[in-house]
């Protein structure tokens, strides 16, 4: 049994330190300043973005697009501007961290 529980608490933390890892990505990248997880601040809650794409196949690749290049319109007139100092694969991680949220 002590086998079993070991890889499953090695799992449990790396999928907590992705997790943190995200959120750490978004204060970097200054994301933080415009959005929470939970309330919208000038932009939408990352909850209310994952329950919008929830059911969208192709999600993570329109926001880590719209993370790197901006964009105006699907929340409102307040556009977000682009981020450029995020990379590729960044913006993956942010997207999947952001649509991951209940």
């Amino acid at each position: 049994m002590k086998f079993v529980a070991i890889p499953l608490t090695a799992l449990a933390l790396l999928a907590s330190s992705s997790a943190m890892a995200s959120e750490e990505l978004a204060k970097q990248k200054a994301c933080l300043a415009c959005h929470q997880v939970a309330a919208k601040l000038v932009g939408p809650a990352y909850k209310d973005v994952a329950a919008k794409y929830k059911d969208d196949k192709g999600a993570e690749a329109k926001l880590a697009t719209k993370i790197r290049a901006g964009g105006v319109g699907v929340w409102g007139q307040i556009p977000m501007p682009a981020n450029p100092a995020v990379s590729e694969a960044e913006a993956k991680a942010l997207a999947k961290w952001v649509l991951a949220m209940k």
